[in-house]
């Protein structure tokens, strides 16, 4: 079989390992004579997946007591109408950093429950950057501050959680969730899809303070309610069994990686590697300053766009999948999550390198 490497935003990579274990237990999950797929989310072989993956979670991230750990259908923009759904009963204010498409979204979405008020904004930088802290002007009664972690189509990521105290901090983290440490009491909800760093899409990890359960108005419907799956181990409908039995072999795969401390460090190496390959001359370029640029997420420009679509066919022979940059911006975007490995980065700077050599 040919070595293909995709480097797509989501749905991503997944580590080898994690499929092929999927692969080996697809028709037949551990002696049970059925698919991990056709199991009941009711019965006791599934409630051990569960109970698995939640452990394994909350040891990777050192979820304390006084959060759940909650698994809900669909992906990160529902999460952009359910927390001020419930943070927001009456529709209080919410605070908001932007910093790009996806903090936009998160807006857009807030704004038809609660009155979104823009805490800071990078808009004057094309959002190349991170707002400063102290530029930061954080209504205190606000309902919550609300910032996205890691920015897919502009590649800038917050490298620091905002500091300082205030109202609950509320982070959207679906493309860098699991790839470095996060001091999970100083937020109030963290949520991540599921298709990027952990398995398929169709699932979204919710972390939620437990003080913070409840709050939703008795209208909301009970799908959109957190408490609705803190109150049934996230088990109050069909779950989306498949993303859920391999985000929890893709836990179990991080722990024995070493956690999220050798992820980190891995993401640190490949995307380090990328950028050195993009600086060295000035066939490519990325625009964001080196203190924002993302782990995750390394767009990039070549310094003759008549050359994209040459590029992007010859990076698909040799096996580079999915380097094709967002449709609003346009150039290239290769993303670095948790299942690329070294080789695939390698793989992609020697093309790059060659493709400069050929074409500069």
């Amino acid at each position: 079989m040919r070595t293909v490497y995709n480097f797509a935003s989501g749905p991503a990579m997944l580590p080898r390992a994690v499929m092929e274990q999927a692969q080996a237990e697809f028709l037949d999950w551990r002696g049970t004579g059925m698919s991990v797929m056709e199991i009941s989310h009711r019965g006791r072989e599934f409630q051990s997946i569960v109970d698995q993956s939640i452990a394994d979670l909350r040891a990777l991230l050192g979820v304390g007591p006084d959060y759940d750990v909650l698994f809900v259908q669909g992906g990160a923009t529902g999460q952009f109408s359910m927390v001020p759904l419930n943070l927001c009963p009456g529709g209080e204010p919410a605070a908001y950093v932007h910093t790009g498409h996806w903090s936009g979204k998160a807006m857009e979405n807030g704004a038809r429950h609660c009155e979104v008020r823009v805490a800071a904004s990078s808009a004057a930088t094309n959002f190349s950057t991170i707002p400063p802290r102290e530029s930061w002007q954080v209504d205190p009664g606000a309902a919550y501050l609300f910032y996205t972690a890691n920015e897919t189509i502009g590649g800038v990521e917050f490298h620091d959680m905002p500091a300082g105290s205030g109202p609950p901090l509320v982070s959207d983290m679906t493309s860098n969730f699991l790839s470095r440490p996060v001091d999970v009491s100083r937020f109030g909800i963290i949520f991540a899809g599921a298709q990027k760093n952990f398995g398929p899409a169709g699932l979204v990890v919710v972390i939620i303070r437990k003080d913070l359960i409840g709050r939703a108005r008795s209208t909301v419907p009970l799908l959109y309610d957190y408490a609705s799956y803190s109150g049934h181990n996230s088990l109050l409908n069909t779950p989306a069994t498949f993303s859920w039995y391999v985000a929890a072999l893709s836990f179990a795969w991080i722990r024995r990686q070493g956690g999220v401390e050798v992820m980190e460090e891995n993401a640190r190496r490949r995307s380090g590697r990328l950028y050195r390959a993009i600086d060295a001359g000035d066939f490519y370029s990325n625009s964001v300053p080196a203190q924002f640029r993302s782990r995750m997420n390394v767009p990039f420009t070549l310094k003759d766009p008549a050359l994209d679509k040459e590029f992007l066919q010859e990076a698909r022979a040799a096996g580079l999948e999915a380097l094709a940059g967002h449709r609003t911006v346009g150039g290239m975007r290769a993303s670095l999550y948790n299942g690329m490995p070294d080789a695939g980065v390698d793989a992609l700077v020697d093309f790059m390198g060659d493709f400069a050599r050929r074409r500069g």
